[in-house]
């Protein structure tokens, strides 16, 4: 493993909620991914879009950051980084069996733009699996969320029931989903730590995954901070 690699795991892998958000869905898209084409949308350096690579896949990645597309461009498993819009992406129409997507839709002005789009790009029976900031518990912490808000240029949360009413419009089935951060501890600590240490503090409280996943098991899958979501597209014909 070579220095950015291991830059790269440590940035991605050592986080308090990448490491179990991120693997969740990774599991969802499969162990064996040969012969399929997987889109990482806005995958940043493509890390992510990398682990599908190293399961078999054609894994792309889109990203408008060139920065960090030049960074995933070291990877041992780099995928194909292609620098577009995620709301007007240079890919053909049902030309990808899987889609990725990995907390960017809260980002995007246009979120169900965003969707359609990765709608557009996936093939009849394929899958998309995403996460999202919701952050069910926000008007208890105002201040936090408003920070965290400004920090990472939040523009609109999501609930499970909300994009699975978009999804459905877009002709995609949702087959799962799941929160984490579900209890108030958690979920306040999610924000503090945002708001109050950003990337770095998302680091640094990785020792915490453990006791965060175990408060999880023992809460509701009914709201949270992450919404994970794993829906496939019907077969038009």
């Amino acid at each position: 493993m070579g220095m950015p690699d291991v830059v790269a795991f440590a940035g991605h892998q050592v986080h308090v909620c990448r490491y179990r958000e991120a693997n969740t869905l990774l599991r969802w898209l499969g162990a064996d991914l040969r012969g399929q084409t997987v889109l990482d949308v806005a995958g940043g350096d493509g890390y992510w879009a990398g682990q599908a690579r190293r399961r078999g896949a054609k894994a792309v990645s889109v990203d408008l950051a060139r920065s960090k597309m030049l960074r995933g461009a070291r990877l041992r498993h780099a995928p194909e980084l292609v620098e577009g819009d995620a709301l007007r992406m240079p890919l053909r129409a049902a030309s990808v069996d899987k889609v990725l997507s990995i907390c960017a839709i809260e980002h995007f002005d246009d979120g169900p733009a965003a969707l359609a789009e990765m709608a557009r790009v996936l093939k009849p029976g394929g899958e998309l699996v995403m996460s999202a900031d919701c952050l069910s518990r926000r008007d208890r912490w105002p201040h936090l969320f408003a920070a965290h808000s400004r920090r990472y240029h939040v523009k609109r949360t999501y609930t499970h029931e909300s994009l699975t009413g978009l999804l459905d419009s877009l002709g995609l089935e949702v087959l799962a989903h799941r929160y984490q951060f579900r209890g108030p501890l958690a979920e306040r600590t999610y924000l503090s730590v945002s708001a109050r240490g950003g990337r770095v503090g998302f680091n640094a409280a990785a020792p915490l995954v453990p006791l965060i996943a175990l408060g999880d098991a023992r809460s509701p899958n009914t709201r949270g901070s992450i919404v994970l979501i794993r829906a496939r597209k019907r077969d038009s014909g």
